[in-house]
């Protein structure tokens, strides 16, 4: 082998295992492999994001006084607001009242209305940059299907550059959502039961037989329902998975209900789940 080609096939080789570092990289306490197996599903702990607790404090430590959870949701979007200046876009010009009105709300809105949109890549794109759980669909399997993954960063990154501090708008809902679920669930519950419908199976990565183990890839971020008639009403499919709290990052019921309108949706954490598919 030539000196040329070896060095070329040596720089390669660098970029690749620079590639997978860079895919597996998280800002979380414990790493991907671990987030997304199925073994996390069958005994889950806790998720920290690093830094936010400390680095928000002030916050956290006002809810813990506040015991009406309407009350603590109120205070959360306030606080969200204020740090982040989404109350004043109206004194600003076009661009930055564009920026500005796009906040974690305008995401969670967008993502109830289309999850293969420009708002569903830019949450699956944190979930990736702080999870380190990769997404596998985006109008299309992204493993299979080249213009799915070019729709899918394209989106994301146009997504993302019209929207100022939107990353830690998240991580801070993220830590409100975790926080609340052990107010509301107790200290000690560590999963909850919610169902998937879906018209696509093939939307998955299918592991096992298909009876009651059956594991499932779901994607990095997915909708649930804690209804499971509701979860008939979006697909011919239902399943029952049971979720540890811990890789939930929205649930009905967390903010104030003038915010979102009622919205009804679980969003959780993907990965590897054993399921149970219901019958009609």
């Amino acid at each position: 082998m030539s000196p040329d080609i070896s060095e070329t096939l040596s720089e390669q080789q660098r970029n690749e295992s620079d590639a997978q570092r860079l895919m597996i990289f998280n800002r979380c306490n414990l790493p991907p492999w671990v987030i997304g197996s199925v073994e996390f599903q069958d005994d889950p702990q806790p998720l920290e994001i690093d830094g936010v607790r400390m680095t928000d404090r002030r916050l956290f430590e006002r809810l813990a006084a506040l015991d009406d959870p309407e009350e603590r949701g109120r205070n959360f979007h306030d606080y969200v607001s204020v740090k982040f200046r989404l109350h004043e876009w109206e004194q600003y010009n076009a661009s930055a009242r564009d920026s500005l009105r796009h906040s974690y709300i305008q995401l969670l809105h967008g993502w109830s209305a289309d999850s293969n949109g420009r708002a569903g890549a830019v949450l699956k794109g944190w979930v990736e940059s702080r999870f380190g759980l990769r997404a596998t669909f985006h109008c299309g399997r992204l493993a299979e299907d080249s213009e799915a993954r070019e729709r899918y960063w394209a989106d994301r990154m146009q997504g993302a550059a019209r929207m100022m501090g939107v990353s830690m708008q998240l991580d801070l809902l993220y830590t409100f959502c975790q926080n609340e679920l052990r107010r509301r669930y107790g200290p000690d519950e560590r999963w909850v039961t919610l169902y998937r419908g879906t018209h696509d199976p093939d939307e998955y990565t299918l592991k096992g037989s298909s009876g009651p183990g059956r594991t499932v890839v779901l994607n990095c971020l997915s909708s649930f329902s804690s209804d499971s008639e509701v979860a008939w009403e979006f697909g011919s499919r239902v399943w029952e998975v049971r979720v540890p709290l811990s890789k939930v990052f929205f649930f009905s019921g967390l903010l104030p209900s003038w915010l979102l309108g009622g919205e009804s949706e679980w969003l959780v954490l993907g990965g590897e789940y054993r399921v149970k598919t219901l019958q009609w």
